[in-house]
This record gives structure tokens, sequence and C-alpha cells, in this order.
């Protein structure tokens, strides 16, 4: 037994338990528990071969597919430190995150040896790269194959350190301002906040063992997850480590952009029973594929569809459901710096109101002064979560101590979601502060008048920005994306967009301008460039975006 919970140690069990049900699905590539823990093995022991000691920090430039599991699972066993990093990164960037996370090694697709030799001489501390053969490029003489280190040890790897609950797991967050950070999680800690076992709070591999061997003989199929986003990002990976926890199958999509028809394809074969996605950015083209073309798949297998990270709104999820009657529909309110600050439950014939959450239990909201917001109060106030939190930002002292405060004696994460208390002790979302727009000294959030938009079922995607004014400090602009064929009047579109949040919001909070693009551009985890969204309003707004007079 571990001082706290290792995920590295859990899976091994379940390895060990059922070493012949299939741990990864990629296309037609299936592959067991024992193969997953074997390939595992090979990558640890030829990341310590070269070198890496304790904690020391690797990171996954990948695609979603098996090597990306197979990566983080061979650093833990070897207590090193898996480090996500985004693909769609360019040069200075993966400069700057490799530097900051203090990367001695680099496992990356062949798709970004290019990329990758660019910025190699300016890694200074990267020591080892390892090449997985996606069949875009051959593997470089400065860099180790991938495969054939997979396949070299496959007997479980020994360190003179050992493994332990405080292992490190470093999810980097771009955030919405500023460069991304490296938030610290406590393998212990995070297995804890996202455990969907049932598993005890103190680690327990027997307990895990003989929950493996139930499931086996009551003959209980595990779960099928499928993490539609990237596993490069908090919500997907920690999505996919839940599945493996549960003695599960991790599938991943082909394709490296989204590919809504493979995402149904693969929901159907697996069957999925378990399936993450990003709100209405991935929810909105599958019901809109679904309902086009009735009987082509077959989703009704799903059990559970878990979103976290952007809205979800009520109508697309009721259209999902007429397709998978059987499934809960999950929102999640988390964070890369914090899990369990709320949750919404949906299923068939049981609605529940957009932005509208059940706090954690051990989540609360603030104000100002860190003191609980009343129920009822109307007070917008800051969530906060006590518990099992993240140690704080990597090499960052400051905003570890802004995000991470003590509060009356106990240390808490307080991201920045804002949201209202309601008297019935429910909270209602209204987004991040970071994002903010001050109109006349009114605090509008973009989220709360986004959410609002897009209830017109002619707006596929919408954002919202500040715009500077010279009267006011900022007004607020709507950045909306229509629906193919819509039928509203090209003409009107700014009116009807504008009536429609006056009806609901206050009217301050009512965009006074709007900008119709051909698609906002999110990015492959749903959410939006808040900031170069704001400087395409502000560039755009006199030539193209229709302007209406402003009611304060």
């Amino acid at each position: 037994m571990s001082r706290g919970w290792n995920f590295s140690e859990v899976w091994e069990v379940v390895a060990h338990s059922v070493p012949d049900h299939i741990a990864q699905v990629h296309g037609d590539e299936r592959i067991s528990w024992r193969e997953f823990d074997a390939r595992a093995n090979g990558i640890a022991s030829t990341l310590l071969q070269g070198g890496c000691l304790h904690q020391d920090k690797i990171a996954l430039y990948l695609h979603n597919g098996p090597h990306y599991m197979q990566s983080a699972f061979a650093c833990m066993k070897a207590a090193l430190v898996p480090v996500n990093t985004n693909y769609r990164y360019q040069q200075d960037e993966l400069h700057y995150l490799w530097d900051n996370a203090d990367a001695v090694a680099v496992v990356f697709h062949g798709a970004f040896t290019a990329i990758v030799e660019a910025v190699r001489a300016r890694c200074t501390q990267v020591r080892l790269w390892l090449h997985v053969d996606d069949g875009s490029a051959p593997c470089p003489v400065w860099a180790v194959p991938f495969e054939a280190s997979a396949v070299s040890h496959p007997t479980q790897v020994e360190t003179a350190w050992g493994r332990s609950g405080d292992d490190q797991i470093l999810i980097y967050t771009g955030g919405t301002t500023g460069r991304p950070r490296g938030v610290m999680w406590r393998q212990h800690d995070l297995y804890v906040a996202s455990n969907t076992t049932g598993d005890p709070p103190q680690a327990d591999l027997a307990f895990v063992r003989e929950r493996v061997v139930r499931l086996r003989a009551d003959k209980t199929a595990p779960p099928v997850g499928l993490p539609a986003a990237p596993l490069m990002h908090g919500t997907a990976y920690v999505f996919a480590s839940a599945i493996l926890n549960r003695a599960g199958c991790v599938v991943t999509l082909t394709a490296s952009a989204f590919d809504v028809a493979e995402l149904l394809s693969a929901i159907e074969a697996g069957p999925v029973t378990d399936l993450c996605i990003v709100g209405d950015a991935f929810c909105r083209p599958m019901v809109d594929a679904l309902d086009a073309a009735p009987g082509r798949w077959n989703i009704a297998g799903l059990k559970a569809v878990s979103s976290s990270g952007m809205m979800w709104g009520n109508a697309n999820k009721a259209r999902l459901l007429a397709h998978a009657p059987e499934a809960v529909l999950i929102d999640f309110l988390n964070s890369s710096e914090a899990s369990g600050m709320g949750r919404a439950i949906s299923s068939k014939g049981r609605a529940n109101p957009s932005a509208r959450f059940k706090l954690g239990k051990n989540a609360f909201v603030i104000d100002a002064d860190n003191r609980p917001v009343e129920p009822g109060s109307g007070i917008a106030g800051r969530i906060a979560v006590s518990g099992n939190v993240p140690l704080g930002y990597h090499g960052d002292p400051e905003k570890s101590a802004a995000t991470f405060p003590v509060i009356d004696g106990v240390r808490c994460a307080v991201p920045g979601d804002f949201a209202l208390v309601e008297a019935d002790g429910s909270i209602t979302l209204l987004g991040r502060g970071s994002v903010s727009i001050n109109t006349g000294g009114e605090k509008v959030f973009p989220e709360e008048v986004e959410e609002c938009i897009k209830l017109l079922s002619d707006v596929r995607d919408a954002v919202v920005v500040g715009v500077p004014d010279e009267r006011f400090g900022e007004t607020v602009a709507a950045i909306v994306e229509l629906v193919d064929g819509c039928s509203l009047d090209a003409n009107t579109v700014a009116d009807q967009v504008i009536a429609h949040v006056r009806d609901r919001l206050a009217r301050h909070k009512a965009p006074r301008h709007v900008l119709v693009v051909a698609s906002i551009g999110r990015g492959p985890n749903g959410k939006a460039d808040y900031m170069a969204l704001r400087k395409v309003a502000a560039d755009r707004l006199v030539k193209d975006a229709v302007v209406l007079p402003f009611e304060k």
C-alpha cells in the first residue's frame, strides 16, 4: 500500500486482475490491459535509462491515441511527472511551456517533427526525445523510436525512490488571459477529487483488487469511455483516467480534427457507455448529424455523457436524449484548478435549468472579503472548493497564493468562476471574472449573455466580449455564428439578438454591437479565444459590425 492513491498502482492492479480485457481502442487497434501495462513498462524503462530522475517532468506532445495514456502510465510507474502540451502551440509557446515546466523529455507524434526540430536547440533542459510514428515523418537521428521502447522491457520497472500519492501530475491550462500555467496536482488529491468508483479516501489496493474481481465474477461489463476532446486538456485526461480506474476501456478517435461522423460511428461500435464532451461545441454537431440521418447511427448504449468547460444548453440536451434515452447527462462545473465545484444532472423527463448547478459537497461561494454569500441575496461571488485541491501553480508562488488562499484556516481553490447563490442553495453560473466586462461601472459576465443568445434556435454559437468605449469604458459586443439556412433576416440579426437578450436580462447586459461571422473558431477543447475575438471585434467594429443605440 502506498502513501496515498497513485494512479499507476491502481492500473497495475487492474492489469494483473483482468489482463485479457481490452484497455484501449483506436480505430481497428485493440490493446489489452496486459499489453497496456507492458508497453508502459517499456517506455518507463527508456525514460529511466535516458537519465530521468525522481519527479522529473515529461512533456506529452501528442494527438489522441493509445500512446498518450501509455506515456502517462509510464511516467507514473517511474515516479516521473506527465506534462500536457497543447499541440496547437507554435515554437515560442512550446519553448515557453517546456522551459516553464522544466521538462527533461518530450514524447511527440511524427506530425510535429518539423516544429520540434525548429525549437529543439532552445530547449536546453530536454535530454530525451521519443518519436511516435504516425506515418507522417521518419524518426530523426536525435530521437528514440517510441515503438521500440514500448516493447523493450515488458516487466515491472523498479526505481530507487519508489512511488506514492505525493507524486505529481502537471496540468497546464491556457486560461483566458496571460501565459499558460501548470497546475500541480498530487496524484492522491486528483484521484480522490475525480473518484467515481466509491474507493475509500485512503489508498487501499486490496479494495481495488476485490472490486475488479467482483466485476469479473458478476460478469459486469466495465465501462467503455470515449473522450471526444483532446487528451492534452485536463477534462479529457481526467475522464480517461477515471475510466481506467474502473477497469474500463478508453476509445480514442483517429482523426486529428473533430469528425462528428467518426465520433458517432465509434460510439455505436464500442458500444461506448461513457462519453466526455465539451458542451454545445460537441453536442450540437452530434445532434445535427443524428437528426439529419435518422437510423444511420445507434447511440442508445450511452449510459453517461459528461461535459465540463463550456455551456451545455437544454435544447441540445433534449435532442441528445431523444437518441440516447437511457443516458444521464452530467454538466460538471470543474476547472484545471478545482474539481467538484458543482454539477447539474439531466435525464429523460428530468430537465435542469441552464447554468444552474448544485454545489459540490466541499464547494461554497464567497464575496470579495472571502465571506460566504447569503443565499438569495443577489450578490455575485466566487466559487471556492476545499478538500483535495492542487498544490499551486508550478514556479509561480504569487499566482498560487491568489488562486489557492487559506479561508478560515483551510486551504481552498478559487479559480475565478462567479455565481449567484439562489434561495434554494443552488447556484447560477455567471462566468470567469477574468473575461468580465465593465461597462459604465456595471459588471457583465460574458457566459451569462452567451447562454442567453444561444437560446435562439438560429444561433449555432456566440461569444461575448468587451470593446473599448469612450463614454462607458467598455461596451458589450456579441460575435455570432448562425446555423446554415437560418431564418433570421440578415438585415435585422442585430435587432433580434439584442431584443432577445433584453427580454431576458438587464439592459446593460444586452450587446450594443453584433458581428456575424462564419465561425467562432473554437479550439479542439471547445473553448473560445477571448483575447483574439476581442481584437477581431474591435478591429472590425466600424467596418462590419451593426451598431445600435445603447440604452443604459
